[in-house]
């Protein structure tokens, strides 16, 4: 973690560590460019002897290290900037601390890529042919939009795991989208209706979504 902050960074350190997270924090660029490898990095923006952006910039160039960038500064520059130099997700303060253990587990999970998932997927009573987009449920198929379908098959890729909002617009919509993120309700919301019963989509409040297999 780096942040420069002391009322931030060492509660926040002491959070993620009941959470089961191993935190190194320290507070400048210096700092962070110097030490040894990690897993993941937290990074500031406003930090005392270097732009945050130029640090993510140098740890992308030599290292494939998975980069939330953690930051007040909300315009819009910073939201595309970030992304292209590097970043793997932006949280913006203040934050709720549930939502960046989320941030931080989904960056992880892409991070540590699980084996391809194949053209055609079956859970339950559900059958997903990425191949030839079509969707079977009980041997009878489903009439998907292109958006419903990559919905779907992006929740089934680990049936389950947590998919936050951000990701699904990133990885359904666009990764700069700027349009409201009430799309991606109105899209579940159909997605479950046409699936017939909404328990195959569970909604985690302020979180994000996962597929589980209706029992």
């Amino acid at each position: 973690m780096v942040e420069d902050d002391d009322a931030i960074g060492e509660p926040l350190a002491t959070g993620l560590r009941r959470e089961g997270f191993d935190v190194t924090l320290v507070q400048t660029a210096a700092a962070a460019l110097s030490a040894p490898p990690v897993d993941l990095v937290l990074l500031d923006l406003g930090l005392p002897d270097a732009n945050g952006l130029e640090v993510c910039r140098q740890l992308r160039a030599r290292s494939s290290v998975p980069i939330i960038i953690v930051t007040a500064r909300d315009d819009e520059i910073d939201r595309v900037v970030g992304p292209e130099i590097g970043a793997d997700d932006y949280v913006v303060k203040p934050f709720g601390f549930r939502e960046l253990v989320a941030r931080i587990r989904a960056v992880n999970r892409r991070s540590t890529s699980p084996a391809p998932v194949s053209s055609r997927q079956v859970i339950g009573e559900l059958e997903i042919d990425r191949r030839s987009h079509r969707v079977l449920l009980s041997g009878h198929e489903v009439q998907l939009t292109p958006k419903e379908f990559d919905l779907l098959a992006l929740l089934a890729v680990d049936p389950g795991a947590m998919v936050t909002r951000r990701e699904v617009l990133a990885e359904v919509w666009d990764p700069h989208w700027y349009g409201t993120s009430k799309t991606v309700d109105v899209h579940i919301a159909s997605l479950r209706k046409k699936l017939g019963d909404p328990r195959w989509i569970e909604t985690s409040r302020g979180v994000g979504f996962r597929l589980a297999v209706p029992q």
